[in-house]
């Protein structure tokens, strides 16, 4: 049965298909429960996992408690929940075309913008918190994705000093955009507390670090995973805190992975997704501590 692909059925939406392995994590995290119905082919009807003999029981085990002083698996987090993504190969590739159309083009940008944010959120599996969505609508902050889309122009303009003066412009725009989705977070279509309380100054701050850190060709990496975690450390109104777990090599070495497989052009759709997912699984959440 191990070879076998399950279709899940969430707030009344099929979702999957997912090899065997991915749904005894999920069932592992917490994620898909005994009452949670299934399907794979050759079954009839959609069952409940815990219906089906060993799919459920033998899937919910801990692995073996290390010795004592042995050092955590590379990557993890003591306690810590990840979180994975779910979405397809092809269908990730045409919602990363249309937003880059959709911002190409200017007008359209708070509204695919939008879709983009919604769509994400719902294919990305999030420990004890089922249906996650995206609440925000185009209008809310839509002048933000207009001075954005308008700012990817300021390079033909053939002015470098312009370009500059734009950099800190776009670091209080991503400053907005990010309290805005955090404070639009759903779970089962209801809206969830969470705030970004991270200073727009010091946002601003990280944002021009990672301009310059670019120029340093490997430097950018360990940058841009510190600038993650200080702004996973400012989302703020849940009793877990997120955590951000890669490190500035991992980052490095599957970032240059990425950028080679897609010089192939055929490569980019896997390339695309191999990236994205494995994005997500760097995110967890742990009990606070305080």
């Amino acid at each position: 049965m191990s070879d076998r692909s399950w279709y899940c059925a969430s707030g009344g939406q099929q979702q999957g298909p997912y090899p065997e392995a991915q749904l005894r994590e999920f069932i592992a995290r917490g994620n898909v429960t005994a009452d949670t119905l299934v399907w794979t082919e050759g079954m009839t009807n959609w069952q409940r996992v815990g219906e089906i003999p060993g799919l459920f029981s033998g899937s919910a085990a801990p692995p073996a408690i290390p010795r004592a002083g042995a050092p955590l698996p590379s990557g993890s987090i003591a306690g810590g929940q990840p979180l994975s993504a779910s979405f397809g190969v092809w269908a990730l590739l045409g919602r990363v075309l249309l937003l880059m159309i959709g911002t190409l083009v200017v007008i359209p940008a708070p509204w695919v913008a939008t879709a983009w944010y919604r769509w994400f959120a719902e294919h990305i599996s999030v420990p004890r918190r089922p249906n996650l969505g995206f609440a925000g609508q185009p209008g809310d902050i839509w002048y933000v994705f207009i001075i954005l889309a308008l700012a990817g122009y300021v390079g033909l303009t053939g002015v470098a000093a312009l370009h500059f003066l734009m950099l800190p412009v776009q670091g209080f725009l991503g400053w907005m955009i990010i309290r805005w989705v955090v404070a639009n977070l759903s779970s089962d279509g209801r809206t969830l507390s969470l705030t970004f309380s991270g200073n727009p100054g010091l946002y601003i701050g990280w944002h021009l670090l990672a301009f310059l850190a670019i120029f340093t060709i490997i430097g950018w990496a360990w940058v841009a995973t510190a600038w993650m975690r200080w702004i996973c450390q400012h989302i703020e109104g849940t009793r877990r805190e997120v955590v951000y777990q890669a490190s500035g090599l991992q980052l490095l070495w599957r970032t240059l992975v990425f950028v080679l497989a897609c010089c192939s052009i055929i490569a980019i759709p896997w390339a695309l997704a191999w990236y994205a997912r494995w994005s997500i699984s760097q995110f967890a959440l742990v009990q606070r501590t305080a």
